[in-house]
């Protein structure tokens, strides 16, 4: 009978292996992953591997975990390039447009961090040496009205109040799919390899 139960539990084990596998958050993912170790602890110690057990369980589950969790949270992050001098944090102006955008990638499990840059070479240089994954500019004097719906820019300007570049396909693919056009234009940096005394090339087409 105590087979029986054995046998049983490891049957968990590929079970919550094809959960781990098949989880789209990483979160929910990490919580699987906590239960296959925890599971596989288990088995090793009805099957009398105590030391066994116990390094699954201090090892493989709490600190992987630990592990993963660390680099899963610092990962999820989308780190946007602003300018110091538009105090993009404290302006209202911003305001809708950062809160749409945390909306946005809120869905893909990413969180919105801003870097700002002194002036526009140096926003350029961090898109170069990635140490951003897209800027944002304010391309023209705006205002913000609401109709029926959402707050959205109005400017006397032809093209949108602002200017989103990113180095990363998939981020240019969810600008490009779900930022209303009349709130940002969406471009690809592409850095040509400059030659020396030559700074990066910021191409506002694809």
């Amino acid at each position: 009978m105590t087979g029986n139960y054995v046998y049983a539990i490891i049957l968990l084990l590929p079970l919550a292996a094809a959960m781990v596998i098949v989880q789209q958050n990483p979160y929910q993912a990490l919580v699987m992953r906590g239960i296959l170790g925890a599971v596989a602890a288990l088995v090793y110690a009805m099957l009398g591997g105590a030391d066994v057990a116990l390094t699954e369980a201090l090892v493989g589950t709490m600190l992987a975990i630990t592990l993963y969790a660390v680099a899963v949270r610092s990962s999820l992050v989308m780190r946007l390039g602003v300018l110091e001098g538009e105090g993009v944090k404290d302006s209202l102006q911003w305001q809708p447009l950062l809160d749409y955008l945390r909306a946005m990638l809120k869905r893909y499990q990413l969180r919105l961090e801003l870097v700002p840059y002194a002036d526009k070479a140096a926003l350029q240089q961090a898109l170069a040496e990635k140490a951003i994954h897209s800027s944002c500019l304010n391309v023209g004097a705006l205002d913000w009205g609401q109709g029926d719906g959402p707050l959205y820019p109005i400017t006397s300007l032809d093209r949108p109040p602002y200017q989103i570049c990113t180095r990363v396909p998939r981020l240019y693919e969810i600008f490009s799919l779900e930022l209303p056009p009349v709130m940002a234009d969406i471009t690809m940096f592409k850095c040509d390899r400059p030659s020396p005394g030559k700074s990066p090339v910021l191409e506002e087409q694809l």
